[in-house]
């Protein structure tokens, strides 16, 4: 097997770039949209948009790798880093790591993207390890680099990265051709077709010994939301977690060749998916502040609790939907006060029930998100499905 980086073409990536043209126009439009809608938002909402946004990308960022984050905690580390007030909780370094990333990306979205900016978010995001030789700077170990899935005494090797000696170079050439093509200078590329590049150049390096994964995501988004022109925070991790058996299987496929259309083809689509999560987001935040204000004096402490933590998990909603049990264990209510007070939260028009008995579900009061599944197909031309 010859990896892309073992051919000859190494890295000279070509593509179908009308295959591109639909999705680029549409992504452009999207982000206009974007921009437009949270400016009409009032600083509070601003706020609470910027804080979610970011808190659901870092949570689903380590996701995907496996890790499991405390919502809570990261929210309250990403409201301390942006001065807004937060509950000063005890936050653990893996959350403070990710937290600290997504802030200085949104920050940081115009500047050039450098060697030192790569190792500051490398130390960022395995904060609190210490099992790893290497921090803050490339790998040096003299193994090869491998993603390997199967059992030890039969591992499937999915891809194997340029050794070691060699990153530093590979580096130097990736961060060229970044800042190389970002918009406004000479051989600018557009938005989805950069981003994904960037992000399959990145992982095809592999160029730290852990957290390659998130690193990657996060030179993508940066790609992405230069094409805009001031930080906006897109939804691209938690699409990607979404997908994610599809994203894996199609990074691998776009290991073996410098011909990347497929793989464009398919990071587009996700992209696309991703400005309707973010979309989503800013009408969540919008019913919110309805919702709240059309209930205020009308519900009591403990429905308010209740309310605002089914609000914390944002336009994907409560999983499974709100029970009597599930109240009776946030609230720490007794069942006949339980009931009286889901049937309360119905009546005021915060929450829909649905099912009989034992399968009784409650739901927020919000029209529901429109996130559509997207395709493009080998001509360019874009397929909507419900997913």
């Amino acid at each position: 097997m010859r990896w892309n980086w073992q051919q000859a073409d190494w890295p000279d990536f070509r593509w179908e770039e009308k295959v591109f043209a639909k999705a680029e126009a549409a992504f452009l439009r999207g982000s206009g949209v974007l921009i437009g809608s949270a400016k009409h938002l009032d600083e509070d909402a601003r706020q609470q948009l910027l804080v979610e946004a970011m808190s659901i990308e870092a949570l689903t960022t380590s996701e995907i790798e496996g890790e499991i984050l405390n919502r809570a905690s990261v929210q309250s580390s990403i409201q301390r880093q942006l001065g807004f007030l937060s509950d000063r909780r005890k936050v653990k370094p893996a959350e403070q790591g990710i937290s600290e990333l997504m802030v200085e990306l949104y920050r940081g979205v115009d500047e050039a993207l450098t060697e030192d900016q790569l190792f500051s978010w490398h130390r960022m995001v395995v904060s609190g390890r210490t099992d790893l030789r290497d921090v803050g700077r490339y790998r040096t170990s003299d193994e090869p680099m491998q993603v390997v899935s199967g059992a030890n005494y039969a591992p499937k090797v999915h891809f194997e990265a340029p050794p070691s000696p060699r990153v530093r170079h590979e580096m130097g050439r990736f961060l060229e051709w970044f800042n190389g093509t970002a918009p406004g200078t000479a051989s600018a590329l557009p938005a989805l077709t950069r981003g994904g590049i960037a992000h399959l150049y990145f992982e095809s390096i592999h160029p730290f010994e852990d957290g390659n994964g998130r690193m990657g995501r996060a030179v993508a988004e940066k790609a992405l939301v230069q094409g805009f022109g001031q930080p906006v925070i897109v939804a691209l991790a938690r699409s990607i977690l979404v997908h994610h058996a599809d994203y894996y299987r199609a990074l691998e496929n776009a290991n073996k060749t410098n011909d990347v259309t497929d793989w464009l083809r398919w990071f587009s689509a996700i992209a696309l998916e991703a400005q309707y999560r973010t979309f989503a987001q800013i009408d969540f935040v919008i019913h919110k502040a309805k919702l709240l204000d059309a209930v205020k004096g009308h519900i009591n402490a403990r429905q308010e609790k209740v309310l605002l933590r089914m609000l914390r998990e944002g336009p994907e909603g409560f999983e499974g939907g709100m029970s009597a049990k599930k109240y009776s264990a946030i609230a720490g209510t007794a069942p006949a006060t339980t009931t009286r007070d889901l049937a309360g939260l119905v009546e005021v028009g915060a929450l829909i029930r649905s099912g009989e008995v034992k399968h009784t579900r409650y739901t927020l009061n919000f029209p529901a998100s429109n996130i559509p599944e997207i395709s493009i197909n080998e001509e360019g031309r874009l397929s909507f499905s419900n997913q």
